[in-house]
């Protein structure tokens, strides 16, 4: 999808468009053990964290409520947090990749799912959202074997959805048809749009308009240009549209990344040293237009986790180091910008914030294989840490 602006769609197309949900299925009726809603599920984790931060289940638990909340930043953060506590777990690397699912950036999430997978955790696990990512990449077969693969999971029901529209983008629509069936039979909401999405992705813009209407009465004007020109997209733009209401227009735009983790570890922070004042956490799900958030105070201090490369008092020096790596790893450095830590007794070149454990010890293991020494640093308080100009 980078390469193409991704616009939001509004009003009654948006209302469409965004019922399957940006979150992941891997959240869908795993998150808690209970019969509750995801922002029940969420504050009902966040209160367990506010007494016990580093409490692994319910880092997961809190990751995968707010990501089927569609608060895929908050998710990040719990994700994050659960893979310090424990980096030899599959279920914060799944998590990851089901998180950058929900960011649109499907390529981002396949390393995710390789080193959970790795880890020891089952594919059908996390199947379901490896099956999205697929589809965003164009590969419809093998999202479609990932999502038979979750039929017999948890998210069974959110995997039939999938199947279907892949389906549909193949243009196989008996097919897709066919495997909504046993929804159906069970009275499931979200059939109908999906039936829609699957008429028009195979051609036939007047039967999605009516099964809209049958849904929304009198939203057809809104939604049909939509709908008639999902046939024109390619395989991933029209799992884009289908899945999260992004579609394509001209211009070139990408995702921007942010700092998930500390916003996290502030709310955590603050909680654990007052935990009456997680029970006044407020959860809210806006939809169409907004994520669910959840309501925390900013501490002043968030650690961060890096890598240094090297270290010295003079920063001029460190500048023309990280120039030298480069040029020798131009793979390995590409796009990875240089940050340098101020202390009272020295500067540290350094490259990151990097959102878990994992993550920097998957680049500590690249640097050495190309001969680099380096090794993890989390910053402290009195560390002043600003972009490393260079050339």
């Amino acid at each position: 999808m980078r390469g193409l602006m991704q616009i939001r769609l509004s009003g009654a197309i948006l209302v469409c468009a965004c019922a399957l949900a940006a979150a992941s299925a891997s959240a869908q009726g795993s998150y808690s053990p209970y019969d509750e809603s995801p922002a029940a599920a969420l504050a009902r984790y966040v209160r367990t964290l506010a007494a016990q931060p580093s409490d692994f289940e319910s880092l997961i638990g809190a990751g995968k409520a707010a990501l089927e909340m569609g608060d895929a930043q908050a998710a990040a953060g719990f994700f994050a947090r659960a893979d310090e506590v424990d980096p030899k777990s599959p279920d914060p690397q799944a998590g990851m990749g089901a998180v950058s699912v929900a960011n649109g950036d499907p390529k981002a999430a396949m390393p995710y799912f390789k080193r959970a997978e790795q880890l020891g955790a089952s594919v059908a696990s996390f199947a379901c959202d490896r099956g999205l990512a697929y589809d965003l990449l164009g590969q419809q077969s093998q999202a479609q074997a990932d999502y038979r693969l979750a039929l017999s999971t948890r998210d069974s029901d959110e995997a039939r959805r999938r199947l279907a529209l892949s389906l549909a983008i193949s243009g196989d629509r008996a097919t897709a048809l066919q495997t909504l069936a046993p929804l159906s039979a069970k009275g499931d909401a979200g059939v109908a749009r999906v039936r829609a999405f699957v008429l028009a992705l195979t051609g036939d813009a007047n039967s999605a308009v009516t099964a809209i209407n049958a849904v929304m009465p009198g939203a057809s004007a809104g939604v049909a240009p939509f709908l008639q020109r999902l046939p024109s997209l390619s395989a991933g733009q029209k799992a884009a549209a289908v899945n999260f209401g992004i579609f394509p227009d001209s211009g070139d735009t990408a995702y921007a990344s942010a700092d998930r983790l500390s916003g996290i570890d502030s709310w955590l922070h603050t909680a654990a040293a007052s935990p009456a004042q997680a029970k006044a956490v407020q959860v809210s799900y806006a939809q169409p237009h907004g994520p669910a958030a959840v309501q925390r105070p900013v501490a002043a201090f968030q650690p961060k986790i890096w890598i240094q490369l090297a270290s010295g008092q003079n920063v001029d020096d460190l500048a023309s180091r990280f120039e030298r790596l480069k040029a020798k790893n131009p793979d390995l450095f590409d796009g990875i910008k240089p940050y340098v830590s101020r202390s009272e007794d020295r500067a540290r070149l350094l490259v990151g914030p990097f959102r878990g454990s994992s993550d920097a010890q998957i680049f500590s293991e690249d640097l050495k294989t190309a001969g680099i020494d380096a090794f993890r640093f989390t910053n402290s308080q009195t560390d002043r840490i600003a972009p490393l100009a260079t050339e």
